[in-house]
C-alpha cells in the first residue's frame, strides 16, 4: 500500500541489513522498520514514516536535530520516537532522511537528519498527525531481525 508518491518498501538507508515497507489499515497507513537491531529497526521505521510524505532520497541530511524519549517497554519507545519525529516535522517544517538512534533500557536517544520542506521538490503527499497505538509491535521475529511498527494517523 503506498500513500501519494510514496514508495511501498525500501531498503535500509545506508545499505545496511534493515529495510522498511508501508502496510495497509484503512484509511491510516502503517509503516514497519526491520533491522538487526532495535535502534536500527526504529531508524527503518522513521525512514517509512518520511516515505508515507515523500520520496526519503529527495531529502537532503543537511541539519540534524536531536530527540530523547523514555518509555516503560520497546513498543511505548517507538510510540515516542515516532510522536518525536512528527513533532519536530511540524514544528520545525522538516523532512529527515538520515536517523542515528541508540536505545539504552528506557531511553532513546537519537539524531535525526534532513532539511527544510521545499514544496516544488519534495511534493509532500500528506501530512502525519501522528503514531498510534494501533498494531504497536516491537518484536524479534525467528529469522532474528527486529521489527518495529505501528499505524500512523494521516
Amino acid at each position: 500500500m503506498t500513500a501519494g508518491r510514496a514508495r511501498a518498501a525500501g531498503p535500509a538507508a545506508d545499505g545496511g541489513v534493515g529495510d522498511w515497507e508501508h502496510f495497509a489499515h484503512g484509511a491510516d497507513i502503517g509503516v514497519r522498520g526491520r533491522g538487526a537491531t532495535p535502534a536500527q529497526a526504529f531508524e527503518q521505521a522513521a525512514l517509512a514514516l518520511t516515505a508515507v510524505v515523500t520520496d526519503p532520497a529527495r531529502v537532503k541530511a543537511v541539519d540534524a536535530v536531536s530527540i530523547r524519549c523514555r518509555a516503560p517497554d520497546l513498543e511505548m519507545l517507538l510510540y515516542e520516537w515516532l510522536n518525536g519525529l512528527v513533532f519536530q516535522m511540524a514544528t520545525q517544517r522538516m523532512l529527515f532522511a538520515a536517523f542515528a538512534v541508540r536505545i539504552a533500557g528506557e531511553e532513546l536517544e537519537a539524531q535525526a537528519s534532513g532539511e527544510a520542506v521545499d514544496v516544488e521538490r519534495h511534493a509532500p503527499a500528506v501530512e502525519v498527525k501522528g503514531a498510534t497505538l494501533t498494531e504497536l509491535a516491537v518484536r524479534q521475529d525467528p529469522d532474528g531481525r527486529w521489527r518495529a511498527q505501528c499505524v500512523l494517523d494521516v
